[in-house]
């Protein structure tokens, strides 16, 4: 079954930046008809407006889908918009950051189906690790289509309860802004021993790419990984000795950098 057979009623984007367009951009490509989506957008992109999809048109009387893909602090002003469509069997699919279900549901009301769902910006390139859960009125259908529609910029899980989003935007929501520093950090440590700029920075993005790629491919284990690439007394175990200890090592320093960043999304929810 294609998505058009999925989503009988179309689709709705309320905003379409970035994380919108990455998704929109993969479900164009799985053959999504372009005419059965509608956007919401006060600035869309020139790429949306010649994706031949319905700008700011007026909306139908019911969408399967509704992807809430507008920024945190605007959500409660743009959501109203779609008040109509909480009477009747519509998605409300949220990729916004930082905002609980219970806040939908005191504007659209607790009968409507929410998925609240946090993907990572690799959904870019459609390699995003994306949670999701959803309320007590989304059944296993409605969570079976949000994940089909968030295969398509990259893999999900599934939470056990909402408590644990906090966790998942500190861990893989903010992660690749962890990397992106690693990468830097590493060609700036290989300018140090005397590489050039490009050559130290390419050497960087391709070794954490690839070491990233094979630790999602292999049936090993990080760990086991790791060993295979460290000989006794090398080069290796000598610059893991520094990452590995117990009190300035990467582990209690990345433990803290994921701690800090839950905390964080713990206080913009409450706020």
């Amino acid at each position: 079954m294609d998505l058009n057979d999925r989503l009988p009623n179309g689709l709705l984007l309320l905003g379409c930046g970035n994380m919108g367009s990455a998704m929109l951009h993969g479900w164009l490509d799985q053959g999504l008809a372009a005419e059965n989506v509608w956007v919401i957008d006060p600035h869309p992109s020139e790429w949306v407006r010649s994706c031949g999809v319905q700008i700011n048109a007026d909306l139908p009387s019911k969408v399967s889908v509704a992807l809430l893909a507008v920024k945190p602090q605007i959500i409660k002003e743009a959501l109203p918009s779609l008040l109509a469509l909480s009477q009747s069997e519509t998605i409300f699919l949220s990729v916004a950051a930082g905002v609980s279900i219970e806040t939908y549901e005191s504007i659209l009301g607790s009968a409507s189906i929410i998925v609240r769902a946090m993907p990572n910006t690799p959904a870019a390139i459609a390699q995003s690790i994306t949670a999701l859960i959803g309320n007590s009125t989304a059944d296993d259908a409605a969570l079976a289509l949000s994940e089909t529609l968030l295969n398509a910029i990259g893999e999900t899980v599934r939470l056990e309860r909402e408590s644990q989003m906090d966790a998942v935007t500190g861990l893989s929501g903010s992660g690749p802004a962890y990397v992106f520093f690693l990468i830097d950090a590493l060609a700036a440590a290989g300018r140090k021993q005397g590489l050039s700029d490009d050559m130290a920075m390419a050497l960087a993005k391709a070794t954490i790419a690839g070491a990233g790629a094979l630790a999602k491919q292999s049936e090993q284990t990080p760990e086991q990984l790791r060993i295979n690439v460290t000989s006794p007394n090398g080069t290796t175990q000598a610059g893991l000795e520094v990452l590995m200890s117990e009190n300035n090592g990467l582990v209690p320093l990345i433990k803290e950098t994921v701690a800090r960043a839950t905390e964080r999304s713990k206080e913009l929810s409450n706020g």
